[in-house]
């Protein structure tokens, strides 16, 4: 799918994350052939503000998360975290910024190391930066794990003893402990049954009001992020496809492949089957070998010559709707994904 540009981004200094065309790449073996992850990405954040990314597995999302907070650092573009390059830091320098920046795996359990408490878990962000004497340590602890509804008082236990959901509550406190501004929520709740998730998300939310946190909120689930995220930011292979405030993006698409993603979403009535014409056709192409142009075009009812001769640049649709589409979706419009240029 396409996407370049940035136009879409806020004046620099407004924004607290400013992320400009981020390149992620890796090779494959001694081929000499590479993985486009991420390819030429830009967005921002303000403070106290959630971005949810969505799109296909291996569309780059998670890839996204990691090179914002450098692990592992991208091939090319930009990250400004509070106008500070992190691109530019190394060793102790960009040690030095890590506090301000945690993330949420998406196993709350193996993200747990099963060999220590959970108050040790917690701490340990406390102890190896030397935040506090002992004291103002374990009763911060006992503050983030009581924050998160988790009865201090279990402490001792170890990850193994306590329940998926619990288990990503005592991450999210592990996270918040340091007072980082920044977190970056890996699906944060795709492990976990639909009333766990409900409970995490309004927890993620509380964190979001109390502590003043940014969040990227990687998911699947449109659903999910429509209720959690300010804006929402849509990938395909590696691209920048469309972004905006949930409602109207949901409302109004803009990009085919945020239309296929919103008509793919399954209807609770099990009378109701979905129109073959509107499930998403073809296959994922290979990011060893990305299509020209439009990465989306293979797959689009709407491509046309130009999809593959002209990458299409990021513009705005409408009020605060960004999208990268040559021919971008009507109000309304109907479109025939079995009948797409393959």
């Amino acid at each position: 799918m396409a996407g370049s540009g940035t136009a879409h981004l806020r004046p620099d200094g407004e924004a607290m994350l400013r992320v400009e065309h981020l390149v992620v790449e890796f090779p494959v073996g001694r081929t000499g052939l590479k993985v486009n992850a991420v390819s030429d990405l830009s967005f921002d954040i303000v403070e106290g503000e959630t971005v949810g990314l969505v799109g296909e597995s291996g569309c780059g999302k998670s890839t996204t998360g990691r090179a914002v907070i450098q692990l592992p650092p991208p091939v090319s573009g930009s990250v400004k975290l509070d106008g500070v390059e992190l691109t530019d830091l190394h060793g102790e320098a960009l040690r030095q910024v890590r506090p301000r920046m945690q993330m949420i795996f998406q196993d709350p359990i193996s993200s747990l190391n099963p060999r220590r408490r959970v108050r040790d878990i917690v701490a340990e962000g406390l102890e190896i930066w030397e935040i506090g004497d002992e004291q103002s340590r374990a009763a911060k602890v006992e503050e983030v794990l009581e924050t998160v509804g988790i009865d201090p008082a279990n402490g001792g236990r170890r990850p193994h003893e306590f329940s998926g959901g619990q288990c990503q509550r005592i991450s999210i406190a592990r996270a918040l402990v340091t007072e980082p501004k920044l977190i970056i929520c890996d699906e944060p709740v795709s492990a976990l049954d639909v009333s766990v998730q409900a409970q995490i998300i309004n927890l993620l939310g509380d964190m979001r009001e109390k502590y003043g946190l940014a969040l990227v909120f990687i998911a699947h689930d449109l659903a999910v992020v429509k209720n959690v995220s300010d804006r929402v930011l849509v990938m395909y292979l590696g691209k920048f496809c469309e972004l905006g405030p949930p409602d109207v993006m949901y409302a109004n698409p803009a990009h085919p492949y945020t239309a296929a993603l919103l008509l793919a979403i399954p209807v609770p009535d099990p009378e109701i089957r979905p129109d073959s014409e509107q499930i998403l056709a073809g296959e994922l192409p290979s990011p060893m070998n990305p299509p020209s142009g439009c990465r989306f075009r293979t797959r689009c009812p709407k491509a046309q010559d130009i999809c593959a001769e002209q990458e299409p640049e990021v513009r705005e649709i409408r009020p605060q709707q960004w999208v990268a589409c040559h021919f971008p979706v009507e109000p309304g419009e109907t479109l025939d994904f079995a009948s797409a240029v393959t």
